[in-house]
Parts: C-alpha cells; structure tokens; sequence
C-alpha cells in the first residue's frame, strides 16, 4: 500500500503561497502557465530564383498548341454605351427620388459596377477572338465547320432512352398529380356551392315561416312571400314548355308506346264507356270508295258501265 502512496516531499507541484508570490512579482501572468515567444516570419521575393525556376518549367510549343493570347479590351459598342448611361441615369433617378434626396455616385452602385464589369470581360474575349482568329489564318487551320461534318454523340442510344423514359414519366406523373389537384378544387367548389345553396334555401324558409307566424298571430296583413313562393313554382312549371326545350321525336314515340311512368296494371281493361261506344262497329256507315287512277277517296257520283247484279245476269239468260 505504501508504493501507491505519493510523497508530499516528492512533488514538483508548487504550493499555493509560491504561486501568489510568483503572481505578485508578475512572473506568472493570469491564464498562461508558460509564455510563448512569437516568431516573425520574413517574406523574400527572389526574383532571380523565381524567373530561374519559370524557365526550368516551361515549355517550348508552339503557339498552335498552347492558344494563349495576351491582349487589349476591345472598344465599346455605341449601343452598349448609350444602354450605360441610360442605366445610370434612372438608377440616379430612383436613388435620389425615393430614398430622402440622397446623392447618387455611379462608382458606389455595385449594381452598376457589375454591368461594367461583365461588359470589360465580354470586350477582352472579343479582341482575344479577333486576335485568335487572325493568326490562325495566317497558320492556314479551319476555323469553320464544313457542312458535312458528322459528329457522334458522346452518349449511346440506349442511355438517351432511358433518360426520355426517365422525363416521360416525370411529366405523366405531373400531369397526374396536377389532375388530381384540380378534380380537389373542383370537389371543393362543388361542396361549397352546395352548403351555400342548403344556407339559402334554409334562410328563405326560414323567412316565410317568420311572416306566417307574424300573419297567424295578427301582427302583419302581408301575403307578399307566398304570391313569390308561387311565381318560382310557375317559373319551374313553364320551363318544359320552353321552345328550347323540344321533345324530339324519338322521345315522342317513347312516351306514346310506354308513358310517363304511373298505374299500367289494368289500363287496357274495358270500361262502361268503352263497352257503350259502337263507333268502330256500325256496319250502316258508308265506307269511302277508293279511286284508283286518282287514288284518293272522293266519291265517284258517276255510275257509268256499272255492271247489273247477278240475279239480274241469271233472269237475263232465260
């Protein structure tokens, strides 16, 4: 036990009063135990050993292989000029009408500066195209597309299909969702329409049954709301009479043959009234004699060569 035990003679820790003296001294400082020194780093710019090493590094092509063009910004297009300054005139305006009549510095709008900073890039890739292009004639190389080039796609056939598989189901599934979508709004407009029509029928009912109850009790002379009660069943009445509503023919013939629904169970049975009526059946009414040669059924008064009876042809042969 005793080689676990730490002796206090042993110790490297210092005691309490040694820190607050060392602290008092200003030997330890509060929150560092140990100072570190700073180092000051030198930069050297060797310019003779940096071109050495460019030189070792580089590469003898020619032009044609490397493409590099060192070159002036080509100058300003008169229209891009005139859309500058028409930019920083209403940026001018905006500025100083509606933020408190502030002056407006065209250097300070990072809006503006972006404009010209995008048109300086275009300008120096005009001139390195130009320049470019200048020495690649002087080369005799093609700088145009011959009209029977033929270029084959880096991707095949097969992955291209399966990428308009890809989008096709994309925009079916869209197309779908977007559906369902509306048949909801639809649904939702429908619903409402209904609940608005129920609210309305409930109040106008409602109203009638407070202005009978006012009527029943004495309180009011007024039989307005039933006369308007009677003009929308009217109203409803006369709306098959419409002429645009026809029946047309078939439905005609429909409704002759089978009717408009009701008791069918009997209707052809014989009544007194049928029983009684002999129209059909009087035998004494003279029938219309049928012409012909003019086929109509006027009566033919002329009895020319009317043939006698056959009584009359059996006497006449004795």
């Amino acid at each position: 036990m005793n080689d676990f035990v730490i002796n206090d003679s042993e110790t490297d820790v210092d005691s309490d009063e040694e820190l607050q003296e060392a602290f008092a001294k200003g030997i330890l400082k509060p929150g560092l135990n140990e100072e570190i020194e700073k180092t000051v780093k030198n930069y050297v710019n060797n310019v003779a050993d940096l071109k050495a090493k460019l030189k070792e590094i580089e590469l003898k092509l020619p032009w044609i292989e490397k493409l590099d063009l060192v070159t002036t910004v080509a100058p300003m297009a008169p229209d891009v000029a005139l859309q500058m300054e028409e930019t920083a005139q209403r940026r001018k305006n905006i500025k100083e009408n509606t933020k408190g009549h502030q002056t407006y510095d065209p250097a300070q709008d990072p809006i503006l500066n972006e404009f010209k900073r995008e048109n300086l890039l275009h300008r120096q890739a005009q001139a390195a195209v130009i320049d470019g292009i200048k020495r690649l004639k002087e080369l005799n190389v093609p700088t145009r597309r011959p009209d029977d080039f033929f270029a084959e796609m880096a991707k095949s056939d097969e992955h291209m299909q399966k990428v308009r598989k890809n989008l096709m189901s994309k925009q079916a599934a869209q197309a779908r969702t977007e559906k369902v979508r509306q048949l909801r709004e639809q649904k939702k407009i429908a619903k409402r329409v209904q609940i608005d029509t129920k609210l309305k029928q409930a109040a106008e009912k409602k109203h009638m049954l407070e202005q009978l109850k006012r009527v029943r009790k004495g309180k009011s002379t007024e039989l307005d709301f039933l006369d308007d009660n009677k003009g929308k069943n009217s109203n409803v009445q006369n709306k098959g009479k419409d002429p645009k509503n026809k029946i047309s023919k078939k439905r005609a013939m429909k409704d002759k043959k089978f009717g408009f629904g009701g008791k069918k169970k009997g209707s052809k049975l014989n009544t007194r009234e049928s029983s009684n009526d002999m129209d059909g059946f009087n035998s004494s009414a003279k029938k219309k004699p049928f012409n012909f040669k003019t086929k109509n059924f006027k009566p033919n008064n002329k009895k020319k060569n009317q043939r006698p009876g056959k009584s009359k042809r059996r006497n006449a042969k004795r």
